[in-house]
């Protein structure tokens, strides 16, 4: 009996020590374990009472670039992605333009010859010299490029801005537009130039946004046939940027500079549901963000039937939105009220070469200090998503593009040294993967 008794009690510490040991091996596996096919970010993806959180969206990579893309089930929600410079990340945007030419590829320069803007008071201006730069020695900036004053229609520039962008770490470029046949007022028309720009990116696994530019009579009608030549032209391209809203949602997301020009009851014949040519719950419908400059813009974006504001101008201090101090503020805000806050930090700005008078607004870059503060205030504020003033204008001195030193006999450019060419590039790299990594804290 006594033995009986002996074998049991064995065979129940056999047994349990057997169930420890099977607990203790459970334990040490990944919970992502056998999952390795999931989509770059999937797994990190933020769920609130339920439902997805307003995140950025990427098509499906495997579609060819001009394919017509699957439906949204085959969509892929992803905070970021892997290409060729690494991974990328799809809610840091930057800004990019394509109005620049040279001799080479367009007959001559264009952009890079920028005129002297004179000042609005005839009295100012007077003291301030006139006329045009004469590039390649002499070029409308600041700094000088290390591609020299190149054509935006040189394919590789494209891909080479592709890879600089991708190597600093930002998932959507913000596409300066203006419709066909339309420029600004020292540029040509550019709109032939979009689907180069979609099929660089999509080799780059970038994505693509617009940012509507003024032009000649742009109102609340004009707008809404841009969009509707927009997405009936590129919306299916692989590099088409969309973002998912809270209710699951896949919709175009559209920067409209200037915004402010038009009243808001007009465009609240375009945004809200029961304007006159309303594109909400159409085809068209997308994700509007307008520009914030002063404070009572708050109000009027709200009103017009927007989804959110930016701020795109990197001097701090130049205006109510571009003012760091007021983003916690601005961010508020948008979050009382459902709206979408995307606050913009830039490197620097220097705009002297084109506005020799505007030396109030120059920021000094401080090797990269200037950067790195609106960085942290951007953080601060706790965005979904950041834009970066931005890739390439250079006439106002915010590129974080590869520069180079450059001493002619008129003038000496300013550059990045003490730090190479990619100072800039690595440092938004830095800065993205820090915010994608304080956001995953802030949103569970």
């Amino acid at each position: 009996m006594a033995r009986l008794r002996r074998k049991a009690c064995i065979a129940l510490f056999l047994f349990t020590l057997f169930i420890f040991g099977a607990m203790m091996g459970l334990r040490t596996l990944k919970p992502t374990d056998g999952f390795s096919d999931l989509s770059p970010g999937v797994e990190l993806l933020p769920m609130i009472g339920g439902k997805m959180d307003r995140r950025s969206v990427s098509r499906d990579a495997s579609a060819a670039p001009g394919e017509a893309q699957p439906g949204a089930s085959n969509t892929k929600a992803v905070l970021s992605n892997s290409g060729p410079e690494g991974t990328i990340f799809y809610d840091v945007h930057i800004f990019y333009y394509t109005w620049y030419g040279n001799p080479n590829l367009d007959g001559k320069y264009i952009h890079w010859d920028h005129i002297l803007v004179p000042h609005w008071d005839i009295k100012v201006a007077s003291s301030y010299p006139r006329g045009r730069h004469m590039p390649p020695e002499d070029i409308g900036s600041s700094f000088y490029p290390e591609l020299n004053p190149y054509s935006s229609r040189d394919p590789d520039v494209l891909e080479s801005h592709m890879e600089q962008i991708g190597a600093s770490a930002a998932g959507v470029l913000v596409l300066s537009w203006y419709p066909p046949g339309f420029a600004d007022d020292n540029g040509e028309p550019t709109e032939d130039l979009v689907p180069s720009v979609l099929d660089a990116a999509y080799r780059h696994n970038l994505k693509v946004a617009f940012h509507i530019q003024t032009y000649r009579e742009r109102n609340d009608q004009s707008v809404h046939d841009n969009i509707k030549y927009i997405i009936d032209r590129y919306g299916d391209h692989g590099a088409f940027f969309k973002y998912t809203t809270n209710t699951g949602k896949s919709l175009p997301l559209f920067y409209i500079y200037d915004s402010y020009l038009t009243p808001p009851e007009s465009w609240s014949e375009f945004l809200t549901p029961t304007g006159a040519h309303s594109v909400r719950d159409s085809a068209y419908d997308s994700i509007f963000i307008a520009l914030i400059v002063e404070e009572r813009h708050k109000h009027d974006i709200l009103a017009g039937g927007f989804d959110g504001m930016y701020t795109y101008f990197a001097s701090n201090g130049f205006s109510f939105g571009s003012s760091h101090q007021n983003w916690k503020t601005i961010k508020a805000f948008c979050d009382g009220n459902n709206l979408i806050f995307i606050p913009s930090v830039g490197p620097g700005y220097i705009d002297t070469s084109i506005r020799p008078w505007n030396n109030h607004n120059m920021r000094n870059r401080v090797n990269g200090r200037y950067f790195e503060t609106a960085q942290q205030a951007a953080l601060n504020a706790r965005p979904e998503i950041v834009t970066i003033t931005s890739f390439n204008e250079w006439h106002e001195g915010t590129q974080i593009e590869r520069a180079m030193p450059k001493k002619t006999v008129t003038r000496v450019y300013l550059d990045y040294q003490p730090h190479g060419p990619d100072h800039y590039l690595e440092l938004t790299r830095r800065w993205a993967e820090q915010f994608n990594k304080e956001k995953q804290q802030w949103l569970m």
